[in-house]
């Protein structure tokens, strides 16, 4: 179990508290876009894979904010960075929309849980891509 003074130190850790906005950001953006991605496909009747690109680039885009104003904080909002973020997004769609069409059509996993271990996979991708693309 940590300590106060323990829980402390990590709390007080630029990098600890960075990565538990980006935790806390990407867990909201997650939550929405597994709403719209069973919304989209349940309801309105879309392919899981064309509400899995509709529901992703939603997310994104909050998501974009999220970083760019409360996770890093950064002041560097260029048009450089901007695209920076767009194309790793873009890849990471791509990342979730193979993980996501292998786990349903090769391993015959439900769309829903196929999207957790996908975002699983693309979440690793995001931090560092966005990090990156955020902070220099």
């Amino acid at each position: 179990m940590l300590s106060s003074k323990s829980f402390k130190s990590i709390s007080s850790s630029p990098a600890a508290l960075e990565i538990l906005r980006f935790l806390i950001a990407g867990g909201s953006c997650f939550i929405l876009e597994l709403a719209v991605l069973y919304i989209l496909t349940e309801f309105v009747g879309f392919n899981y894979l064309i509400s899995a690109a509709v529901a992703f680039t939603l997310a994104v885009a909050i998501n974009y904010f999220l970083c760019a104003y409360w996770v890093f904080a950064t002041k560097n909002r260029s048009i450089t960075t901007k695209f920076i973020f767009i194309a790793t997004s873009v890849i990471g769609l791509g990342i979730n929309q193979l993980c996501m069409w292998l786990f349903v059509e090769f391993c015959g996993i439900y769309y829903m849980l196929a999207k957790i271990f996908a975002t699983a996979i693309v979440t690793i991708w995001n931090f560092i891509t966005k990090r990156l693309a955020l902070t220099h």
